[in-house]
């Protein structure tokens, strides 16, 4: 049973009445249709307040594909690199899929409601994908994107607010745990690398749940944030994201810009001992030999992002470049991801630059810039997994 949607132009999610009146700028995105807030005021206040208090963030266009039937566990197994045998009711985990040469068509979150009935959050549309890859499966697929409204509830005080707003049982709640709450499903997920949930529910609920969680910040400060200051968190806590860090395999143009777990440093999500999945071949051939690439983390010296810049040995020899890159208030750092090509990064990590362009008076100014490979994530706090999570 498959449940295909037909889509119009400018979606807005069930949260769109109380994120368009709270959005000062004006300064809207695109995210998979729906219009969706890319700065509410200032993205400084939006950061900030994701490291010092708790923040909203309209989740409802992530692509979510609801999974069921008896050979779910069994389709999941086959489809991703990891052994979902190990995920158990109530648990959620991150998992991503690639084609048959092991390149990554896309990452996501993989929530386990029971044995025959998970659901797939994901960045791109991977209804085809799903559908050929069900093929001698007893599952059945529907995508249900627009049925599930999703609410990120983030920051060092999100415990707080919730249980002021009444939403019980979430002291026991453990890291990529899931429970339901008030008729909510809530899980402790979340892309800020701080303490968080995620607050999945019918998009009639949207708008009291909301209204309920702004109704604590006589004492607490809650703030919306957009898609700006959510890319600065994620970097901190040294998260990738597709078309930013990695290009899907699908929609790369040349072959040779697909990207495997390997070289997306996800290596440790590749199980070779659970039997066939899809790209296993590749996969094992290519531990055998090596991966060509190696996205790492940097430590770059001066305080000017290094967006977009290339990255060279000695200043001479181009090796890489830089996919995201930040000035991290928190960390008082100067933060980068980078796709280096091996054995940068790997056995040789000294004596790297970056060429950075900074625009001084109307006049780019170039500036070769010391890096450091470092590990991540940047930003780990212990809050991240306290449980229970510091009441405040």
């Amino acid at each position: 049973m498959t449940k295909l949607h037909f889509r119009t132009a400018r979606l807005e999610t069930p949260f769109h009445p109380r994120t368009s009146a709270a959005c000062e700028t004006n300064e809207w995105v695109n995210w998979a249709g729906y219009t969706t807030v890319n700065v509410y005021s200032q993205v400084e206040k939006e950061y900030f307040a994701v490291r010092n208090g708790t923040t909203l963030f309209d989740l409802s266009p992530m692509i979510k594909y609801r999974v069921r039937g008896a050979g779910a566990t069994a389709f999941f197994n086959r489809l991703v690199t990891r052994d979902v045998t190990k995920l158990k009711p109530g648990r959620v985990a991150y998992v991503v899929w690639c084609d048959d040469a092991g390149h990554v068509l896309d990452d996501g979150t993989l929530f386990c409601f029971a044995q025959d009935d998970y659901r797939l959050c994901c960045q791109e549309r991977q209804l085809d994908w799903l559908l050929d890859s069900a093929i001698g499966f007893e599952v059945s697929i529907e995508e249900e994107s627009e049925e599930i409204a999703a609410l990120a509830v983030q920051g060092p005080t999100s415990f707080s607010v919730l249980t002021a707003a009444g939403f019980t049982g979430l002291d026991s709640l453990r890291p990529f745990g899931i429970a339901e709450s008030e008729g909510i499903t809530v899980s402790r997920t979340g892309f800020t690398g701080d303490l968080g949930y995620e607050l999945w529910m019918a998009p009639d609920q949207a708008v009291e749940v909301w209204d309920r969680i702004m109704a604590q910040r006589g004492n607490y400060d809650i703030q919306p944030i957009g898609s700006a200051a959510l890319d600065l968190v994620r970097i901190e806590a040294g998260f990738i994201a597709t078309n930013l860090d990695f290009v899907s395999a699908e929609q790369a143009l040349r072959h040779t810009r697909g990207r495997s777990p390997f070289e997306l440093g996800l290596g440790r999500l590749v199980d070779f001992e659970k039997g066939h999945f899809n790209g296993r071949r590749a996969l094992l051939a290519e531990r055998q030999a090596g991966a060509k690439y190696l996205l790492v983390g940097l430590d770059i010296e001066g305080n000017k992002p290094a967006d977009g810049s290339l990255v060279y040995l000695r200043q001479r020899k181009e090796v890489g470049h830089i996919t995201s890159a930040m000035w991290s208030p928190t960390c008082k750092r100067n933060l980068a991801l980078a796709m280096l090509r091996r054995p940068y990064g790997d056995s040789i990590t000294k004596d790297l630059w970056t060429e950075i362009y900074v625009l001084k008076e109307l006049k780019y100014d170039r500036q070769m810039a010391r890096c450091h490979v470092v590990e991540r994530p940047f930003f780990n706090p212990p809050r991240r997994t306290a449980t229970p999570p510091l009441p405040y």
